[in-house]
């Protein structure tokens, strides 16, 4: 579809945003689908691109916190598997199953997760107690939030993120480096799935993975150098302006 220069620069300003909030907190998909829709794509077209460019934001962040140690390739290898095992049968699943109810459930959801974060002991820049093993959490934390990525999507980075830190007891900055990680794993599988539906606008898809790359691999900088400081507010906020988002409709 014919895109002008001046709204694909705006799209593309759009997803360097985006990639830079997802990298720390999750939500740039907050950002980017709207403006897809606001430049005239139909919605699963928008979708689809969306998954797109977002793919290589989630991967940009990934190789750079696997570069610099903060990610266990080894002990997640597993977690991976289910993540992107769960993503693509939730992208099949949301062509059948109205996912109404899941949508009015979500800023309830969204606040609560913020309220875990602002005021929660286990969120800091210390390792905790871990609550279930790995292979659990693969099975549970990994194909749930994986299914529900594929499913619906908004939050996605920021229920990673929320689960390694209350289930595995990670430390803030672990737990943000290894969401993407998982992010990466739904985002792919996802997208995948919409290639095989031949649903994408690839120029526009891959113009956006620019500004993605650029975003989240300065956000992912940001996170190993501030921590804690950094990533607790994002969070809190990204989920907040996500359920307002979403109550507004």
């Amino acid at each position: 579809m014919p895109i002008d220069p001046e709204t694909l620069l705006a799209l593309v300003a759009v997803a360097t945003l985006a990639g830079f909030i997802d990298a720390i907190a999750g939500g740039g998909g907050l950002l980017t689908l709207p403006a897809l829709l606001w430049a005239g794509l139909p919605p699963v077209q928008a979708l689809a691109t969306n998954k797109l460019q977002g793919t290589f934001g989630s991967l940009t962040a990934t190789l750079n916190f696997i570069h610099k140690g903060e990610i266990g390739l080894g002990e997640m290898a597993g977690t991976v598997a289910l993540t992107f095992l769960g993503s693509a049968l939730g992208t099949f699943a949301v062509q059948q199953i109205d996912p109404g109810l899941l949508r009015s459930l979500l800023p309830l959801l969204l606040i609560a997760f913020a309220l875990y974060f602002l005021f929660s002991p286990r969120v800091g820049d210390r390792d905790a107690h871990r609550r279930i093993g790995v292979p659990l959490f693969g099975l549970t934390a990994g194909f749930g939030i994986g299914f529900y990525d594929g499913f619906f999507g908004p939050g996605t980075g920021s229920f990673f993120a929320l689960a390694f830190v209350a289930l595995l007891g990670f430390n803030l900055r672990k737990a943000t480096a290894h969401a993407k990680l998982l992010n990466f794993a739904s985002n792919l599988a996802s997208l995948l799935a919409f290639i095989a539906g031949g649903k994408l606008i690839w120029f526009l898809g891959l113009a956006m993975a620019g500004g993605q790359f650029v975003g989240a691999w300065t956000g992912s900088h940001l996170v190993l150098r501030q921590g804690t400081a950094l990533i607790r507010p994002m969070l809190v906020a990204v989920s907040l302006a996500m359920a307002v988002r979403l109550l507004l409709g």
